[in-house]
C-alpha cells in the first residue's frame, strides 16, 4: 500500500436480542438512529471530536425493510453536527456490509481524500417475526432461487452445506466439531459485556450443541444452536493515516496498522462451486495475506464469519489451518478455543456475540483493535510477540461476497 493505514477508537453497542436479560419484544426498543448515534459518538469522542473526521462510511443491508428507512449516509450527521455537509457514503453487500464500509474508509486513505474517516455499521432487525426476517434476510441471496427454497431460507443454504461435509466426513464427526464451535462461541461471549449471549448460563453446552437437527421443527442439518441469532446493534471506529494520526493526538500503540486487505465476489445467481468448501473466501483470504506479505502461521488470532458453525469449520480450511474435510477435528480438538493453537472469534463471533448484519465485518475489527490495544478486559489473550497479525473475514450471503482484512499490532 502506498500510504500506512491505521484503526483506532473503536466502539460496539450491545448485540441486542433474545438472550439479553433486558430484551423484551413487547416493550419500545432503541431504533436505528439510536444505535448510529451511539457508536458514532463513543468513536468521535476518543479522536478529539467530529471536527477531526474528514468522511464518513455507513453499512448497512436491509434498513429499508426492517426499518423502513433508506438513506442512511444522510444520518452520519446526526451523530454530531460537525458531520453536516462531510462527504458520507452508504454501502451494501449484505451481511458483508461492515467489511465493505472498512475497505472503502481504506480505500479514501489510500487515494488521498481523508485522513480521518469515521467507519460505522448498523443493523436492527427485531422489529418484525423471524419468519418474515427470514424473507429480508433471503434476499442476500438469488431471489428467483428464493421462491423454491426452504422457509428459512439461509438456515437452509448452510444446512445443506453442512449435509455434503456430513455426507463426505461423517456425520457424528462434524456433529463434534459444530457443537465445539457452538461451545466456544458461547465461553468467549460469555467474557465479553456487549455480546448477546454474555449471560448465558448454559452448564453443558457441548451436549446442547450435540443436539439432534430436527428437519420438521426447523432444517435437516443444523439445530438451532448452530446459527447465529437475529441482533441489534451498531460498531464503528476510525480509519486514520500518519496524518490523521497527529490529527487526534492518539500515539501509535493505541493503534493497530491495516497491512492487508482482499475482497471477492462469486456469482449470486448460481450455486455454490462445492457445497463443503468456502471457495470464495479462500480467494478473499490469499489476497489479503498476500498484499499483507504474511503466512497464516504469523497471525495472533482470527474473527471469522460464523453465520452457522458450519461456516466456522468450512473457513478454518478455507484460511489453510486445516485440509479439506479435517477442519472439523481440527476444531474439536480444541485448536480454535481461546487457549488453543489459533483462537478464533474471542467475543464470540456471530454465534455468540451476535449478528446485526452491516455492523459485523466492522465488529471483527474492533475485537481485533481491543485485543491488539490491550482493551479486551476479561477476553484478553496473551499476544506472543512472534504473532503480530490478526485476520478478519466478513461474508456476505452463501460465500458470495467477501471482505478479509490483515492487522498488525504496533
Amino acid at each position: 500500500m502506498n500510504r500506512k493505514i491505521y484503526l483506532v477508537a473503536g466502539y460496539n453497542t450491545v448485540s441486542m436480542g433474545t438472550g439479553r436479560s433486558e430484551f423484551n419484544p413487547g416493550r419500545e426498543r432503541p431504533g436505528l438512529e439510536a444505535y448510529i448515534q451511539e457508536a458514532g459518538r463513543a468513536t468521535v469522542q476518543q479522536i478529539g471530536g467530529a471536527k477531526n473526521v474528514d468522511e464518513c462510511v455507513i453499512g448497512n443491508f436491509m434498513a429499508s425493510r426492517f426499518n423502513n428507512q433508506a438513506h442512511l449516509a444522510a444520518m452520519m450527521p446526526s451523530i454530531d453536527k460537525d458531520l453536516r455537509y462531510k462527504p458520507s457514503i452508504r454501502v451494501e453487500g449484505a451481511c458483508a456490509s461492515g467489511g465493505l464500509a472498512l475497505i472503502t474508509g481504506i480505500k479514501s486513505i489510500l487515494a488521498g481524500t481523508a485522513e480521518v474517516v469515521l467507519a460505522l455499521g448498523v443493523e436492527v432487525q427485531n422489529t418484525v417475526k423471524a419468519i418474515y426476517g427470514a424473507d429480508y434476510l433471503a434476499l442476500a441471496g438469488w431471489y428467483k432461487k428464493r421462491k423454491n427454497g426452504h422457509a428459512y431460507f439461509f438456515p437452509g443454504e448452510f444446512s445443506d452445506r453442512a449435509k455434503a461435509y456430513c455426507d463426505a466426513y461423517g456425520t457424528e464427526y462434524t456433529r463434534k466439531g459444530l457443537a465445539t464451535w457452538y461451545k466456544n462461541a458461547v465461553e468467549n461471549a460469555r467474557l465479553c459485556p456487549t455480546a448477546q449471549e454474555y449471560e448465558n448460563k448454559d452448564n453443558n453446552l457441548l451436549a446442547t450443541g450435540m443436539t439432534p437437527p430436527n428437519g420438521k421443527m426447523f432444517v435437516d442439518h443444523l439445530n438451532l444452536f448452530d446459527c447465529s441469532k437475529v441482533s441489534d446493534g451498531a460498531s464503528a471506529i476510525a480509519i486514520v493515516s500518519e496524518e490523521g494520526l497527529k490529527r487526534i493526538g492518539i500515539p501509535k500503540n493505541q493503534a493497530i496498522e491495516v497491512v492487508g486487505f482482499g475482497q471477492a465476489e462469486e456469482n449470486l445467481m448460481e450455486d455454490p462451486i462445492s457445497q463443503a468448501e468456502l471457495t470464495t473466501t479462500k480467494v478473499a483470504v490469499q489476497k489479503a495475506l498476500s498484499m499483507a506479505g504474511i503466512t497464516i502461521d504469523q497471525l495472533a488470532t482470527v474473527e471469522t464469519h460464523d453465520c452457522f458453525s458450519i461456516a466456522g469449520i468450512m473457513a478454518t480450511e478455507a484460511i489453510g489451518f486445516a485440509k479439506t474435510g479435517k477442519g472439523a477435528e481440527f476444531v474439536a480438538n480444541g485448536n480454535t478455543a481461546r487457549t488453543g493453537i489459533i483462537p478464533f472469534n474471542t467475543t464470540g463471533g456471530l454465534i455468540g456475540w451476535g449478528h446485526p448484519t452491516g455492523a459485523t465485518g466492522i465488529h471483527q475489527a474492533v475485537t481485533i483493535w481491543e485485543q491488539f490495544t490491550h482493551k479486551a478486559a476479561a477476553a484478553q489473550l496473551e499476544i506472543p510477540g512472534s504473532k503480530p497479525f490478526a485476520l478478519s473475514v466478513n461474508m456476505g450471503g452463501n460465500d458470495k461476497t467477501v471482505v478479509s482484512v490483515v492487522y498488525k499490532k504496533q
